[in-house]
């Protein structure tokens, strides 16, 4: 695959990557509080939709970077579990962002 692809590649990972972790946030944070603490089980409705589809997104996208780029099983391991803990998604951010500007 040609550099340039590779690279579009990885900033689009990035980027749902960044919008996973914040959905994932605003879930946690205000959707959630919202839910419990003011009965508005709407919030959590509209935001769990949306960070379900960013998640599967990321998650398909990671394995996508893995084929592509040759990534290690690590690596991809690596990806997923960051998708499930609060800002781990903020910590590949900085390392793909690395990565991507070395190309």
């Amino acid at each position: 695959m040609r550099t340039e692809n590779v690279k579009a590649l990885l900033h689009r990972f990035r980027m749902v990557g960044l919008a996973e972790g914040i959905s994932f946030l605003i879930l946690l944070l205000i959707a959630m509080p919202l839910k419990y603490f003011f009965d508005f089980p709407q919030a959590v409705k509209i935001f769990g939709w949306v960070h379900g589809a960013l998640f599967v997104t990321y998650v398909w996208l990671a394995f996508e970077v893995f084929g592509t780029c040759k990534k290690s099983l690590g690596w991809f391991a690596k990806s997923f579990i960051a998708a499930f803990l609060p800002m781990g998604t903020f910590y590949t951010d900085k390392e793909l962002k690395k990565e991507e500007e070395a190309l």
